[in-house]
């Protein structure tokens, strides 16, 4: 009886070898062979599946972002009837990079941004939904909460704090406790505890 392919599972295989290289060598050093060579299997399965290092990275990029939007859920999950402060405080949590996850989905999510200044091919790929959709979120939240000030400009001073602040910590400026810390202060003049 012939094998069938589980292509759901050979495409995260591959991913996870994309993430995994990406983190120890960095983006820009990643290339198909080494993706192949990291995920265990031939350059010729990973051309199957992705046509170009460009899609690889973005199908890399999706599947991070749906893991930390997850990870955000079971955060709400362990919160019992979680105030818009904890929903907002949680969100913003999870894009610190605190954990091997997070910190691989925040290497890999600003090295590819960083790729994509100078390569259109990267530049095209529908790569700012997640952070469209991530503020969006989090103005509706805003709203919701009768936060002062305009919601949508609230929700994206929030998450340029927290990129920058993301940045910081994978850089070694700070610890993702002096991170959340300065989160929680800005969030105190929005939504008081």
């Amino acid at each position: 009886m012939p094998r069938t392919a589980d292509h759901d599972a050979r495409r995260a295989q591959i991913i996870d070898g994309l993430v995994r290289a990406a983190a120890r060598d960095g983006l820009h050093a990643v290339t198909m062979r080494s993706v192949a060579a990291e995920a265990g299997v031939s350059l010729r399965l990973v051309q199957y599946y992705f046509e170009s290092k460009a899609r690889l990275m973005n199908a890399a990029l999706e599947r991070l972002e749906r893991q930390s939007r997850e990870r955000w859920a079971a955060r709400l999950a362990g919160l019992d009837d979680p105030s818009p402060r904890e929903t907002v405080e949680a969100l913003l949590a999870e894009a610190l990079p605190t954990d091997p996850e997070s910190r691989a989905f925040h290497q890999v999510w600003t090295s590819y941004a960083v790729l994509a200044l100078t390569d259109p091919s990267l530049a095209a790929q529908p790569f700012v939904e997640g952070p469209d959709r991530l503020e969006r979120q989090l103005a509706q939240v805003l709203a919701e909460a009768r936060a002062p000030g305009d919601p949508a400009r609230e929700a994206a001073r929030l998450l340029a704090l927290a990129h920058g602040l993301g940045t910081s910590v994978l850089v070694g400026r700070r610890t993702p406790d002096s991170a959340m810390d300065i989160l929680r202060r800005h969030l105190d003049e929005i939504l008081p505890r």
